[in-house]
């Protein structure tokens, strides 16, 4: 193939759009991760665990709206084919992170006897949110077909997914409080490290079992040898998630903040693998990147709002968590002491 301008400027947005993805995943999965580990904790330390993420939530969602509007602008086939075949998990999503919002707002101003009750839909908010996102991920990776195992395996895929998530909540809780709430989040990291290695080790092995292209990238020499690094880069950073987990000493010592990096640089290094396996598709085996994209001309002019849009996105990400990094405090709305003044 000859690389030119418009051949170069779909492979921009295939990228731009996958960087999207995969920041909403780290970023909003991580938040997505304290709501379904809510349910576990006493009543005092969920709005500690509530506040944790606060200033963040709302923002990371942002990731998710770039990713799908590329989807949308820069990919219009792709985008018809995908959420037609999605429609459902897609819908579920929505709702469950629109209880999210609510819940958000009302558990804080809720009378006690109702707070209980939007604890509980923030977590079943995030639960239908994190299941909904498997689902769309195991259908994904097997082409949309709708034969039975890959129905089982999407389903597989969905109660799996989310204990990614709660590895990454649990790491975050661990980097942003102390006490009992931090010693709990280390033991809530242990149960939910192994079926999240699970997930990841299924998705591994049926991405190259659904596709031969996908197998040959992966299983031919020498390109074996050469992708070796990203599976045992995997592992180390699993077993040092491992490690930290279950030697709470490592994370009274100030390494706790590894469990959080390890399973991020996990969900990269497999966000890595799956790029490969699917280039040049944007639906493996079905349509490849440039016969999804949209004319040139309008490539040319979304560009430009992408130029501008993004490294604003960026900078905001970056000042906001600089601003509020540090440890949680509860929340708190109570008026002042005294009375405003100048």
């Amino acid at each position: 193939m000859i690389y030119n301008w418009p051949t170069v400027l779909p492979l921009i947005f295939m990228a731009v759009m996958g960087l999207a993805l995969l920041a909403y995943v780290i970023l909003d999965g991580y938040d997505l991760g304290v709501g379904l580990l809510l349910p576990f904790a006493q009543e005092d330390e969920k709005d500690l665990m509530v506040a944790s993420i606060g200033p963040f939530w709302d923002a990371n969602e942002t990731w998710l709206v770039l990713g799908i509007g590329v989807l949308l602008v820069a990919f219009p086939k792709a985008h018809g084919l995908v959420l037609s075949a999605l429609y459902l998990p897609v819908a579920v999503m929505l709702i469950g992170l629109i209880l999210r919002g609510v819940s958000f707002d009302f558990r804080v101003k809720a009378r006690a006897a109702r707070k209980g009750m939007w604890n509980a839909l923030f977590a079943i908010g995030s639960a239908m949110a994190a299941g909904a996102q498997g689902w769309m991920l195991g259908s994904y990776l097997t082409a949309f077909d709708t034969g039975l195992w890959s129905r089982l395996f999407a389903l597989g895929i969905a109660l799996t997914l989310p204990t990614a998530y709660a590895m990454l909540g649990a790491g975050w809780l661990i980097m942003k409080t102390d006490g009992a709430l931090r010693a709990k989040a280390v033991r809530w990291g242990g149960k939910v490290l192994w079926p999240m290695g699970a997930a990841l080790i299924a998705i591994s092995l049926a991405t190259p079992m659904v596709s031969p292209p996908v197998f040959d990238k992966w299983f031919a020499m020498p390109q074996l040898i050469g992708l070796l690094p990203i599976p045992v880069a995997c592992a180390v950073a699993f077993f040092t998630a491992f490690h930290v987990t279950t030697h709470p000493k490592v994370v009274d010592a100030g390494y706790g903040w590894l469990v959080f990096a390890s399973t991020v640089l996990i969900f990269m290094l497999s966000f890595l693998g799956l790029a490969y396996s699917i280039y040049p598709y944007i639906v493996i085996d079905r349509m490849t990147v440039w016969q999804a994209a949209s004319a040139h001309e309008s490539l040319v002019v979304i560009f430009i709002g992408v130029a501008i849009t993004l490294p604003v996105i960026i900078v905001y990400t970056v000042f906001m968590y600089r601003v509020f990094w540090g440890k949680a405090v509860a929340l708190s709305y109570a008026a002042p002491a005294g009375p405003l003044t100048d």
